[in-house]
């Protein structure tokens, strides 16, 4: 699907093996097979302005802009290319997991905290807080709006919560003290169009 027939385009960004149908199967590495060869730290992307509808990251996002300014740069690029109330899906390793620390090739941690900076919403709730959070989102005039966040435990905890030896708050407690609890942590992201509009809806509605 590309996009320009009224079809929904689906991006699957740095696929490597991982294909799927009806996707827009996109990875540098020509190895890979891709339906698209494309360099996402190569900008800009090659699709037009409010076309995507839906965008996966499957343990790609955190290969992706070594440098500060690359990444969020990377994050411009993701938010102009978005329709508003696209869907972005982000899987990564947890960053305190050896999945995370073993491969040379991963070069920042990508974290729902870290996410959060992005949401326009989160950036004047810490506004009012009086918070020292960076707010990326206003900074930048990108705004995605935060929705699921769930982690999958390494098998091992996995296996004790199954057996019922552990109940999920503790093994939330055990993932801030200790290393290998978290094998994997899914954030599901909505584009919003323009940025800031959760704000100019809510100045508009009567007192």
């Amino acid at each position: 699907m590309d996009g320009n027939n009224g079809d929904a385009m689906r991006l699957n960004l740095g696929c490597g093996s991982n294909k799927l149908k009806d996707w827009i199967n996109v990875d540098k590495e020509p190895a890979c097979a891709p339906d698209q060869v494309v360099d996402l730290e190569a900008l800009p992307w090659p699709w037009a302005a409010d076309s995507v509808d839906e965008v996966l990251f499957r343990h790609s996002l955190e290969h992706l802009g070594a440098s500060t300014e690359l990444y969020l740069a990377i994050f411009k690029e993701l938010y102009r290319v978005c329709r508003d109330g696209a869907k972005v899906t982000v899987i990564v390793p947890h960053p305190r997991h050896n999945h995370f620390l073993d491969d040379p090739t991963h070069v920042r941690p990508v974290t729902p905290g870290g996410l959060e900076m992005f949401s326009q919403a989160k950036n004047r709730e810490w506004k009012t807080l009086g918070a020292a959070n960076t707010p990326l989102g206003t900074y930048l005039g990108i705004d995605f709006d935060i929705g699921k966040v769930s982690m999958a435990p390494d098998p091992y905890w996995g296996r004790k919560l199954q057996r019922g030896e552990i109940t999920k708050e503790q093994l939330n407690e055990a993932a801030l003290m200790y290393n290998n609890v978290v094998g994997a942590v899914t954030v599901v992201m909505h584009a919003v169009k323009p940025a800031g509009k959760g704000a100019k809806n809510a100045a508009a509605k009567p007192a």
